[in-house]
């Protein structure tokens, strides 16, 4: 065999062995890191619209990045989609999140409905949330602010105040 030859054959052979190495590994952890990951939870609105509702419960998603998703069981309820937000750690346990969502209007009459018309546009409503994590990163209890918008961007009523305890999802 020409050196040449051998050359590249070690060096192929070289870069095969630590592609192999590289690419087939992964890192998988069972301990929480934060407040990233999926969780459940109950929210009691102490003031405003939404006080009187005793089942309310929320699901969040708080990704790596500060990005968050969060629906509720009473999305559609009127029918309003998931809200979206951002949150971020002001020490190893706690943290802010703040999100909004669309809200909607009924229809003013059935035959609206029967005529292919729907739930119009109401205006958005956000959300603001101080989260205490516990020492174990598997629950947290947090402090809730709601502001509601109309179309125009004008608050409909004083802001309204809740509590919340959430579960972490895992396996």
């Amino acid at each position: 065999m020409k050196p040449r030859s051998l050359l590249v054959s070690l060096f192929t052979a070289a870069l095969l062995g630590v592609f192999s190495l590289t690419g087939c590994s992964t890192v998988t952890s069972t301990a929480p890191e934060g407040l990233t990951g999926a969780w459940k939870g109950g929210v009691q609105f102490t003031t405003g619209a939404f006080a009187a509702t005793k089942d309310l419960e929320f699901m969040y998603v708080f990704n790596v990045g500060g990005t968050m998703t969060e629906s509720s069981n009473y999305d559609s309820s009127p029918p309003v989609p998931p809200a979206y937000g951002v949150w971020k750690a002001t020490d190893a346990l706690h943290y802010e999140a703040k999100y909004a969502f669309f809200w909607t209007n009924p229809p003013k009459a059935f035959e609206d409905l029967a005529k292919g018309g729907g739930w119009g546009p109401g205006g958005h409503g956000v959300l603001t949330q101080k989260i205490t994590l516990a020492a174990d990163r598997k629950t947290f209890e947090s402090t809730l602010k709601l502001e509601l918008y109309d179309q125009q961007g004008k608050l409909t009523e004083p802001a309204s105040d809740a509590t919340a305890k959430a579960t972490r999802i895992s396996f």
